[in-house]
């Protein structure tokens, strides 16, 4: 399983700096060939090799494809609807990272817990 782990250190510092991360008891899980990271029982955000892996949900998939260097999350092939990829040219400022994550965690944070 080989993900980029500078990417999955940056993901840890920016999500550990969240509030409604630490509420709701953050995980990391091997799922998806990469390192997923689980926020209230639901995977948020993660790494597959290079890309970083967002859940913006259904309402802001389209939105967020219309960002530079995202594409849908299709790693079997067939998109995965409410995931994104993001390449590195999208995600290589902290402040753009920030953004991603931050889309990702609103939409995980409107879900119950599990």
């Amino acid at each position: 399983m080989a993900y980029d782990r500078g990417l999955a250190a940056r993901l840890r510092d920016v999500l550990a700096e969240n509030a409604t991360v630490a509420a709701r008891n953050m995980v990391e899980k091997k799922m998806f060939g990469g390192l997923a990271f689980m926020v209230g029982g639901h995977m948020c955000c993660g790494v597959e090799r290079h890309n970083l892996m967002v859940r913006v949900g259904l309402d802001q998939y389209d939105f967020a494809l219309q960002h530079p260097h995202t594409r849908p999350m299709d790693f079997t092939g067939k998109p995965l609807r409410g995931f994104d990829y993001v390449a590195p040219a999208g995600y290589e400022s902290d402040r753009d990272l920030q953004y991603w994550v931050q889309l990702a965690l609103d939409y995980t944070g409107s879900l119950p817990s599990k």
